[in-house]
């Protein structure tokens, strides 16, 4: 079942007052519960669609559809309302709040939907628990590993049971085992939860564990 397609999608910048067309006349379909990957060397274009994709950004041109509607003529307001209660994010430099505790940081957007704190409480340690990591609950992220952030924020975009996951590079600032092992968590997570997922990486391990890959170049699909 389809979630999410992007028709004729262009994306130009302005730098220094030249144009850079950062995304290129783009069509592509995602379903749910792919996982794919979309890969290609840097300034390809791939930060950019992701951003894009996930409503972080607005197209200069074409459409985005998510669950059947058209996004690209929401407001902001609507938008942060899609990417709050439909969508999970997880960042290359992990963007944990220094002053939470993994496990505040992972009720924060529970938090945002008002969802009372005995509920989120126990849903956030119920998660952290099965995905290996209830013994952060209490750590800051200057106490944590790399690879224990990066655990701590898969965990927190997980946490609302989003429609669409969305990775931006998440293993660059791991090493080679730590990467490994985060990307079979993330794997369990799209086959027990039936989680979509959607990479951006250079990573030749992400993309050779892509179950579907999109390569970039110029911003343009190249496959």
């Amino acid at each position: 079942m389809e979630i999410l397609r992007a028709e004729k999608l262009e994306k130009i910048y302005e730098d220094n007052g030249v144009p850079v067309h950062a995304v290129r006349g783009i069509d592509l379909k995602i379903n749910k519960g792919d996982y794919t990957v979309i890969a290609g060397p840097s300034g390809s274009g791939k930060t950019t669609l992701l951003n894009l994709l996930g409503a972080l950004d607005k197209p200069t041109s074409g459409k985005i559809f998510f669950e059947n509607e058209d996004i690209t003529t929401k407001t902001k307001s609507e938008l942060s309302q899609i990417r709050l209660n439909k969508l999970g994010f997880i960042f290359q430099a992990y963007n944990l709040i220094p002053v939470l505790t993994a496990l505040e940081n992972i009720e924060f957007s529970m938090m945002l939907l008002n969802i009372p704190e005995k509920e989120r409480k126990e849903k956030a340690l119920n998660l952290m628990d099965e995905l290996g990591i209830k013994e952060l609950a209490n750590k800051r992220p200057n106490e944590m590993s790399g690879g224990q952030q990066q655990r701590v924020a898969v965990t927190r975009a997980i946490v609302n049971n989003p429609s669409i996951v969305l990775a931006d590079e998440p293993t660059a600032n791991l090493d080679s085992e730590t990467a490994g092992n985060l990307l079979s968590l993330m794997e369990k997570m799209n086959s027990d939860k039936n989680i979509t997922f959607i990479f951006s990486s250079h990573d030749q391990q992400v993309i050779e564990r892509a179950k579907k890959l999109i390569i970039l170049k110029d911003g343009k699909i190249q496959n």
